[in-house]
Order: C-alpha cells, then sequence, then structure tokens
C-alpha cells in the first residue's frame, strides 16, 4: 500500500528541525523503519517529513561521566560494532543484533526506537535494565527525561510533540555484574511476544541490586519492580525459597488479558 501524499524537509541543524514541528502535523525521519511501515499501512499520515538524517554531529557512542553517550542518528549496525559499547555494556550490543535483519539495522537508530515506544520492541527493554535518561531538543531548550518514567503507554512517550531526542544516555554496566536480553519472538516478524532484559549485581556472592526490563506483554516497556525487590538481597539465603522462583516471579509480571484466539495467532 501507499502511503498518503506528504510534504518533504530535510533540515541542517536541530534548531530548524524543531522549528519546522511548529506544524502540527510533523513528523520527525530517521531511520523510518518504524513510521514508514504504518504511513503505508495509513495508521500514520503525517503532512509533512522532517528527515533529520542530513543534520551532521548525531551518529556517535561515547564515555561521558559513567554513562553511555548514543547520538540521535547512531544507527543499531553502529551500536553492534562500537568498542565503547562492547565494552561498557555489551548486553546494548547483543540486544541491537536481535533487532529486525541486516537492512533495519543498517538504517534504523536507538533513539528512534525509544521514540516510536512499540510494546513489542527489544531495546526499549534494555534501555530500562541499563537505566538512563533520554536528552530532548525543544522550543524552550534541551532537557534531561528519565526512562524510568519515559514511557507512557502504547506507542506514547513523554515527548512533547515539538520535542526531538539529540541523544540517548545509558548507564554502564556496573563492576561486578552481568546482563542478558532473552526473547520469545513471532516467528515471521521476529517482534518480542515476551522479551526480557536483566542487568543483575553481585557482592559476595549475593545480589546487591537488580534491573529488569520487560517488552511485549503490555501497552508499553517497563520494570517490574517487584521481581527486582525480590531478586536483592545483602546475604546468600541459607534454606530454599518456600516458593519455586517462577511462581514468585509470574506472580508479579504485570501483562495484558489475552484474548480467547490468543494461541491460534500466537502461534502462526
Amino acid at each position: 500500500m501507499f502511503p498518503a501524499k506528504f510534504a518533504y524537509a530535510a533540515p541542517t541543524s536541530l534548531q530548524e528541525a524543531v522549528g519546522l514541528l511548529e506544524d502540527p502535523d510533523a513528523k520527525i525521519l530517521a531511520g523510518g523503519h518504524s513510521l514508514l511501515p504504518l504511513m503505508k499501512l495509513r495508521l500514520a499520515q503525517p503532512k509533512l517529513l522532517v528527515d533529520i538524517g542530513r543534520i551532521p554531529g548525531l551518529s556517535y557512542t561515547r564515555v561521558e561521566d559513567g554513562h553511555l553517550a548514543i547520538g540521535a542518528m547512531t544507527t543499531y549496525r553502529e551500536i553492534q560494532l562500537s568498542p565503547e559499547v562492547q565494552h561498557q555494556a555489551p548486553v546494548l550490543a547483543e540486544a541491537a543484533h536481535e533487532v529486525g535483519d541486516p537492512m533495519v539495522r543498517a538504517k534504523g537508530t536507538l533513539a528512534g526506537a525509544l521514540a516510536h515506544a512499540d510494546p513489542a520492541g527489544d531495546l526499549p527493554a534494555v534501555a530500562l535494565a541499563l537505566g538512563g535518561s533520554v536528552r530532548a531538543l525543544g522550543p524552550d531548550g534541551e532537557r534531561d527525561i528519565d526512562l524510568d518514567s519515559f514511557f507512557v503507554d502504547m506507542l506514547t512517550t513523554q515527548l512533547d510533540e515539538r520535542e526531538i531526542i539529540r541523544e540517548v544516555r545509558l548507564r554502564v554496566q556496573p563492576v561486578g555484574s552481568g546482563a542478558a536480553y532473552q526473547k520469545f519472538d513471532q516467528p515471521a516478524s521476529h517482534y518480542a511476544l515476551t522479551g526480557i532484559c536483566a542487568v543483575v549485581t553481585l557482592n559476595g556472592g549475593a545480589i546487591a541490586s537488580a534491573r529488569i526490563g520487560v517488552t511485549g506483554v503490555g501497552p508499553k516497556a517497563y520494570r517490574p519492580t517487584a521481581v527486582e525487590q525480590a531478586n536483592r538481597s545483602n546475604k546468600r539465603p541459607s534454606k530454599p525459597r518456600s516458593r519455586p522462583w517462577p511462581t514468585v516471579l509470574t506472580s508479579r509480571v504485570t501483562s495484558m488479558p489475552v484474548p480467547s484466539t490468543a494461541p491460534t495467532w500466537r502461534a502462526c
């Protein structure tokens, strides 16, 4: 299907791009792999596309003050290959490999994925597990939005309509920590039916901290804080838990009601 007609603009600075967003029917175009499919289905019909891909200086990964700073136009592929990411937050590089296919990873961006807020996206869960913030630029200047409150609902974030993500800032994995992202995906699309990222830090053999991000099971990616608290302990448990871990965990994870037809379409 073809998208509805739209105008196209390619600003050369973020300030110019923000000015173009005065049009309420304008949308930002970064990698385009989230927005363009919606436009082809006519689920999104912006009158103006503001392409930020030609703005210089928006593709980078660097370490600053205990955070990975990732530019708005940094692609999944660049994240995969970044020495800074591989050393400071390897789970992010590993999860980037799970996104789409090579063509998507070559053009799609982390900032675009977070702004799109797909409830089945891979990297929102990883971003929540690592923790950090989104640095956004708008008419009133820059502000940092904590990732813990960034995702509001399905395809909805704390970004104002005239704000653009300039940079994503994720905490590096602490010393003594391990992390992993695992998902059960839809075989055809590889979207996560359930995806979980965990960043766990040990101290003396006990779990000192645990951050978990969940995607695919609700209207937005989120942190199951009760599960995180259940994992934290100041000392190694002296006896087995009264309930097995799967029971403890599933009783504290929130999910959307599943229609009665779910087994049919989820097995596709």
